[in-house]
């Protein structure tokens, strides 16, 4: 296979996924300002309303995110009254997220969204169920190789 095979971006996978990430954030947009949340709050209030309280450490792990990123996200929240950010009882060092009575109220809102998105990307449950299984290998796989 020549160089200029081997580097058409129309045969990138990282390509072909970071142009998906994209695009569904962009589909996400009009739902979730709906909600007056973005695209990562949503996806910290979809840990949240399976969770709560929460430490910001373990809500980062859930979503892969480093505290630098997660702690504006969570004080944006709060701002918007959907979390409570307090010390840890039994860390001061760790702050516990746990939601507000708004942010509770706000699930029975969101539960319309993922009809809406599976409308949007227009695949069946057993192409996503795939999409998933593979992203989250790839996820896992490169993870396990930056860890060596």
């Amino acid at each position: 296979m020549s160089c200029d095979t081997l580097l058409d971006i129309d045969k990138q996978i990282c390509f072909s996924m970071y142009s998906a990430t994209n695009a569904i954030t962009r589909a996400y947009r009009p739902v979730l300002d709906e909600l007056d949340l973005t695209y990562l709050q949503y996806m910290a209030m979809l840990v949240l309303w399976r969770e709560s309280p929460l430490n910001v450490k373990e809500i980062g792990k859930k979503l892969r995110l480093d505290s630098g990123t997660l702690t504006p996200l969570l004080k944006r929240m709060e701002q918007k009254g959907l979390v409570v950010r307090k010390r840890s009882l039994t860390d001061e060092r760790a702050r516990e997220i746990s939601l507000t009575p708004l942010g509770v109220e706000l699930e029975q809102k969101a539960l319309t969204v993922p009809d809406q998105m599976g409308c949007k990307v227009q695949i069946t449950p057993e192409e996503a169920a795939l999409l998933k299984k593979l992203a989250d290998k790839v996820t896992e796989n490169l993870s396990n190789a930056q860890s060596k």
